[in-house]
């Protein structure tokens, strides 16, 4: 599975559901580039952006699991006994939906990560590439595309439902990934 593409279309359809969301987003690129190329070094400069980028990897919970790792020695974690050899298999969706770590954990809100002055704030439990030492390798160029291809998309273009639609469906299938399901979008050209 293609993650970054999955987190692209994930966000589209975000926008589509929000589109009061993709039009602060499309006014926060005008502001910062106009109709210039954004790259990567504009993230620091739209912190909304930045926090709906999040947000769609936080909500979208492309991999709900990770790769399986494996207790090294005995451990003792939080009162229970984890005997070396266990295979243990992180649930980064419990995570992602943390009650104590997230203002709005059940809903697609970039509050979560703002500030009160609306500026990007990092969130200690968003982890959608892992943790420690087996943090996903492609994370930093994975960041780089999602920013770069996002940012083109909105900036030229404003994504609906096609007339007769109904609504966006959100709920993905399941399985080891959640892929959202395939629909018809329409894309108007913004110029």
């Amino acid at each position: 599975m293609e993650t970054t593409s999955t987190t692209l279309r994930w966000g589209i359809l975000m926008m589509i559901k929000y589109p009061e969301i993709q039009e602060k987003v499309q006014a926060e690129i005008a502001q910062t580039v106009g109709l210039t190329q954004p790259n990567y070094s504009h993230r620091e400069q739209m912190p909304y952006t930045n926090a709906v980028i999040h947000e769609i990897q936080r909500f979208g919970d492309i991999l709900p699991m990770v790769v399986p790792h494996e207790v090294t020695k005995d451990v003792d974690f939080k009162g229970y006994f984890i005997p070396k050899g266990t295979r243990v298999i992180p649930l980064l969706s419990s995570v992602l939906r943390d009650k104590t770590k997230f203002k709005y954990p059940d809903e697609f809100n970039p509050n979560n990560f703002l500030d009160s002055e609306g500026n990007f704030v990092k969130n200690e439990a968003f982890m959608p590439f892992g943790a420690g030492r087996r943090i996903c390798v492609g994370e930093t160029l994975a960041k780089m595309e999602l920013f770069i291809y996002f940012t083109s998309l909105i900036q030229r273009f404003t994504f609906c439902l096609p007339p007769g639609a109904d609504d966006v469906n959100l709920c993905a299938p399941g399985g080891f990934t959640n892929a959202p399901p395939a629909q018809t979008i329409c894309a108007t050209s913004r110029y």
